[in-house]
């Protein structure tokens, strides 16, 4: 028999104030903190099985495309970023530099300690890798037979964020970054395009997390790149996140790193190259797609244990409920989901049974079974699915979970895919017309977390429409692929013709 115990939800809630809830649920769910130097975050051991998991996946699907991972030094010499910032105008500044490498007394307050040893040279705390892989790729490429050169690497990075935000903007980072040179400009543009799909497809399929996918407007391309592709998703507030970007980045990198080979007519020719990442910013889009009022929730696919069995021991029969629990997960871990072993484990520890169904709920998993004495003599469990919220458990017949459990993980995570699906198609508004509607749309109550959303309008790209964007704080996010520009379209911020069609939001 289920025990009595009702949920404690996390405060604020959504409509309250949805920043403040999404840190109370990364807190509570015990994925992430802000911890010890400033913008830096821990990860917690429950946080980090889940991006364990997103990393095998999409480790998985980068080796399918053609790239190896590899790894890159953490410092980057000075001289490498120069010799880039020269061939890129607006390359970012914000970076942690070493210039000394040791420690000494300091005899003017003694018991501290100063720099010492200055370096010859200032040391860049890897902010991106462009540059020392391009300098590799330099030594590793002198012909079109060492064509196409396709690398990953998995990597922590630093950005000194100047207003940090648990998961969204750290000033340290987990993160992949892809680099690939080619003898063409096609080659490269394919490379680009293609793994923008698989992240599209990664998003999907294995976050239940349905995006938008398009082209950045110029003013909103990594710098130096010629084309920028991004996916686009909706957070539960209309807000919008990019989840992963992929750029095409012409010759210029490949210029600043002296990137040349030997072609089939024996000239010598710059590289094409590109470039892609998702970092565990994907991870915080996770949590604020799906999670509620409650808690964490999690897609089984990430869900570090997909079913928890909490047993109940009470008077005598209790030391025959702990065994039968473990039996109980030892005969669901034999069943799988997609294929691979459900992940699945019996909470044995010394703890009340609410406490411990209360925690399994609010860290988000998808299936908690409860298994007391009276469940025993009567052959069933009570079942608690995540997807449905505090609902009164289900008693289920313990010899039809065989075919149960596979059936239950797969609906929730189509629920919460078509969950997040809906609420892409609600809110992205399609007839907006002019200026003043499209201020009404925008000029919400930040507290209200069912107002705004995505914009599709028709864009001039004219200058003067960004002094509207920056007066709202609306970016346009991208040029969706699907475009559906009417013939004779107005541009909904100037009024002058429009040339695409563009989504606009407010952004993380």
């Amino acid at each position: 028999m289920a025990s009595k115990s009702k949920n404690k939800g996390v405060s604020p809630s959504r409509q309250e104030d949805f920043p403040a809830w999404f840190q109370a649920v990364v807190r509570e769910g015990e994925v992430a903190e802000l911890a010890h130097v400033r913008g830096s975050m821990v990860i917690r051991p429950w946080g980090y099985a889940i991006w364990e998991l997103m990393q095998a996946e999409l480790d998985r699907q980068i080796k399918r495309s053609g790239a190896s991972n590899a790894y890159f030094p953490l410092f980057i010499p000075l001289s490498y970023i120069e010799s880039e910032a020269e061939h890129v105008e607006g390359f970012a500044k914000e970076m942690a530099v070493v210039t000394h490498h040791r420690l000494e007394e300091d005899p003017e307050n003694p018991g501290h300690l100063r720099p010492g040893g200055k370096l010859a040279e200032p040391l860049i705390v890897r902010p991106t890798s462009e540059t020392i892989i391009g300098r590799s790729f330099a030594k590793w490429i002198n012909s079109y037979r060492d064509l196409p050169l396709m690398v990953n690497q998995w990597a922590n990075v630093v950005r000194w964020e100047m207003r940090p935000r648990v998961l969204l903007r750290t000033t340290e980072f987990l993160w992949q970054e892809g680099h690939t040179a080619f003898a063409t400009e096609s080659e490269a543009r394919a490379n680009a395009e293609q793994m923008l799909e698989v992240y599209r497809d990664f998003a999907e399929s294995f976050l239940a997390m349905p995006v938008l996918t398009g082209e950045k407007p110029e003013e909103e391309r990594f710098p130096g790149a010629v084309v920028t592709l991004s996916i686009e998703a909706m957070m539960q507030d209309g807000k919008a996140l990019q989840a992963g970007t992929s750029h095409y980045l012409g010759q210029s990198f490949a210029e600043a790193a002296e990137i040349n080979f030997l072609d089939r007519e024996g000239e010598r020719s710059l590289v094409h190259t590109a470039s892609w990442g998702v970092s565990t910013r994907l991870l915080g889009a996770l949590i604020m797609s799906h999670s509620d009022d409650i808690g964490l929730r999690l897609p089984p696919t990430v869900a570090p244990q997909q079913v928890v069995i909490v047993p109940i021991p009470r008077g005598e029969e209790g030391p025959a409920v702990l065994e039968a629990a473990e039996e109980l997960a030892r005969e669901i871990g034999g069943l799988s989901f997609e294929g691979i072993p459900i992940r699945v484990s019996a909470d044995l520890r010394d703890r009340e049974p609410p406490d411990k169904r209360w925690e399994w709920t609010r860290k988000g998993v998808p299936l908690v079974l409860e298994l007391g004495p009276r469940d025993l003599k009567e052959g069933v469990v009570a079942l608690r699915q995540r997807d449905i919220g505090d609902a009164k458990p289900e008693s289920l017949e313990r010899d039809k979970l065989g075919s149960a459990i596979p059936s239950l993980l797969a609906e929730i995570q189509a629920s919460y895919h078509d969950a997040a699906e809906d609420r892409l198609e609600a809110r992205t508004r399609l007839d907006v017309s002019g200026p003043d509607e499209f201020r009404e749309f925008f000029d919400t109550d930040p507290s209200d977390a069912s107002a705004g959303g995505f914009l599709r309008a028709p864009w001039s790209e004219a200058p003067e429409s960004a002094q509207l964007l920056d007066e709202m704080k609306v970016t346009v996010r991208c040029l969706p692929f699907d475009q559906k520009l009417a013939p004779d379209s107005r541009c909904v911020l100037t009024g002058k013709p429009a040339v695409t069609e563009a989504v606009f939001a407010k952004a993380y």
